[in-house]
């Protein structure tokens, strides 16, 4: 796997320009937004920012999550990716700091769940609030570009996507807004991701 290049916000933000994000009905669904909190690792390399949940969590503990939750009333979508990004690990970040969206992931439980991508800054000035985050990672854009998995489960005619990072294969709905923020802002492809499924062990 080839390195990828070190970006910048201004570059994330052209390519996140070029892409024209579908939006999904929330009906009586309920609305949820995450932040997809991109900037620089220790070595100064550009990376974003993926936590893994703790095991005692009553919903989906022990998997893979972009720092986000529940849209609280009165809260637009944007304010609560930003609220979450803080409470969950600690960092500040404005709106002018939001360098664009992805497509909106409707999950199996009832969520809608809109991605935004964040300059971030400095990630390893992000601290885990143990009550929601029991690890921090900071995969780089090298990581990134890794090719997902698509399998299929006989529960669901959908593509199950499994994006893989170091020993682990991530799911949707994580896995599915990593691929696509890979695909838009590494390859310039305007890729779709709501045709594709989680595992049945996340439709809770």
């Amino acid at each position: 796997m080839e390195s990828a290049p070190i970006l910048t916000a201004d570059q994330i933000r052209a390519a996140l320009q070029e892409f024209s994000p579908h939006s999904a009905g929330v009906g009586t669904a309920r609305a949820a937004a995450v932040s997809v909190a991109v900037g620089t690792d220790a070595a100064g390399a550009t990376a974003f920012l993926l936590t893994l949940r703790p095991d005692e969590m009553r919903a989906h503990p022990g998997q893979f999550a972009l720092p986000g939750g529940r849209v609280e009333p009165g809260e637009t979508a944007v304010s609560a990716a930003l609220r979450e990004l803080h409470e969950e690990v600690g960092l500040r970040a404005s709106k002018d700091d939001v360098l664009g969206r992805l497509d909106d992931y409707v999950t199996r439980s009832g969520y809608v769940i809109t991605p935004y991508v964040v300059w971030a800054g400095d990630l390893t000035a992000a601290v885990a609030n143990p009550a929601e985050v029991a690890t921090i990672f900071l995969p780089t854009m090298a990581e990134l570009d890794a090719e997902p998995r698509f399998i299929q489960i006989p529960e669901s005619p959908r593509p199950v996507v499994q994006w893989p990072f170091r020993k682990f294969l991530i799911h949707a709905p994580t896995g599915a807004m990593i691929y696509q923020f890979r695909e838009v802002v590494l390859h310039h492809r305007p890729t779709r991701v709501d045709h594709l499924d989680q595992p049945v062990f996340a439709w809770r």
